[in-house]
């Protein structure tokens, strides 16, 4: 079973972390971003309308690869995987969350804020992992120091980037791919400003 999720987020520079409240704007929100040079997407579980996101363009967006962000249970695993997710991501991360992920056969981008953390992420096998809070919790200070004792850990920073800082984090050997959320800005998808969200994509994509 394969439980890595390299070849998904690694797509890189950006992921966009996307928080969608009206499911029938899913498709056409990811063909713009798509369109734009990013093709891993962060359907996040944060509300209703997420499931059907995330089946919608799993479905309609087969260059998309679409995961599904903020699993905090064990359960949200199955749900997302039901759902067509091809990865997972979690905000932090505990043995009951991986060992669901795995079962379901889906691969897991885990959280971490700490070396705590990480050590309990890496000794379930972990190599890539999202930092988050990322700016908050110590930004590319804390990365450079976790590179020391964790040489061979990735890291996805996520929380608080911009597209001003994201050069920043992607400068650091350990970081191919940042996520952010700039890349969706409510009012954009709201007024179905394609384009605009594409332009974003396109100078997000160019980061790299």
């Amino acid at each position: 079973m394969n439980t890595d999720v390299q070849p998904w987020i690694g797509r890189g520079p950006i992921i966009p972390v996307i928080v969608i409240d009206d499911a029938s704007l899913a498709v056409d929100l990811a063909r713009a971003l798509v369109a734009g040079g990013l093709s891993a997407l962060e359907i996040t579980l944060r509300t209703p309308a997420a499931p059907a996101a995330i089946e919608a363009i799993a479905a309609a967006v087969p260059e998309a690869a679409v995961g599904a962000g903020t699993l905090r249970l064990p359960r949200d695993a199955a749900l997302a995987k039901d759902a067509g997710a091809t990865f997972a991501v979690t905000p932090g991360y505990t043995r009951e969350l991986g060992a669901a992920c795995r079962e379901a056969g889906l691969p897991l981008l885990p959280g971490v804020a700490t070396a705590s953390e990480l050590l309990l992420a890496y000794g379930d096998g972990h190599r890539f992992t999202k930092f988050f809070p990322a700016v908050a919790a110590g930004g590319v200070p804390l990365l450079k120091a976790l590179g020391g004792p964790f040489p061979d850990v990735s890291f996805c920073p996520t929380g608080g980037i911009t597209e001003a800082s994201a050069p920043d984090f992607l400068a650091l050997p350990s970081v191919p791919v940042c996520g952010g959320t700039w890349l969706t800005p409510a009012n954009l998808v709201a007024a179905r400003d394609w384009d605009a969200i594409t332009e974003l994509a396109r100078r997000a994509a160019a980061l790299g």
